[in-house]
């Protein structure tokens, strides 16, 4: 198995505080895995540093083929093309509807061709059960349309990796498990690896898969 994600004895730091020690793990193509543990116990910050939002200060890490100890500024972007990123809030702009939300993405990550562009937002578009909703403005969906667009919107550059920080946090029981369902059908069908932070265990119950404990600064296979 190819593996997207290898940390070896890395530190992961918020604000110059460690938050996790000693983290050694791997996670490999088309794998889903469950990040649990209560808030503030690291999950977000462990996901800031795949995304080198937070830099890696100590140990060994890489995302996707990007060394994190080591990866320079003008090469970021490109790691985040490998990458979508789905958060609790959508994060959507309001005032574009779903297909121009989609569009800016795709122009600020370099697509140029407008064909293109409206082939690959049909296409994400369908796989997240959105057709008929690209002149929908975000107020006119539903929470778990919303959290659909940013899950279209994560899966335009076909990315490797789906990092998901409390995606369902906003969201009904029922639309929770919509949400869960199509991620977990993206990775079983699209090779996409997954990591879904959650501290949903209504969800994480029904629809068991590997899991990594975040508890008093370790990590440990659940």
């Amino acid at each position: 198995m190819e593996a997207l994600v290898k940390f070896n004895g890395a530190t992961i730091f918020q604000d110059e505080r460690p938050v996790i020690g000693n983290l050694s793990l791997e996670v490999n193509k088309g794998e889903f895995v469950y990040l649990l543990g209560k808030t503030g116990s690291g999950k977000s910050s462990f996901l800031r540093t795949l995304y080198a939002d937070l830099p890696l200060l100590n140990g060994e890490a890489s995302v996707c083929g990007y060394n994190l100890r080591n990866i320079r500024q003008n090469e970021i972007p490109y790691l985040r093309r490998k990458l979508g990123i789905v958060f609790q809030d959508f994060q959507l702009l309001n005032d574009r509807t779903v297909y121009k939300n989609l569009r800016f993405v795709m122009k600020a990550t370099g697509w140029k061709e407008e064909a293109k562009i409206k082939e690959r937002i049909a296409e994400v578009l369908k796989e997240t059960n959105l057709e008929g909703k690209e002149n929908k403005l975000p107020h006119e969906l539903s929470g778990g349309e919303q959290q659909r667009v940013s899950i279209a919107r994560a899966l335009v550059n076909k990315p490797e990796l789906i990092l998901a920080d409390e995606p369902t946090g906003n969201l009904d029981p029922e639309t929770s498990e919509e949400i869960l369902k199509l991620l977990m059908k993206l990775s079983k069908e699209e090779g996409v690896a997954v990591l879904f932070a959650t501290h949903d265990m209504i969800v994480y119950n029904k629809f068991k898969s590997r899991t990594l404990q975040f508890e008093n600064g370790v990590v440990r296979e659940g």
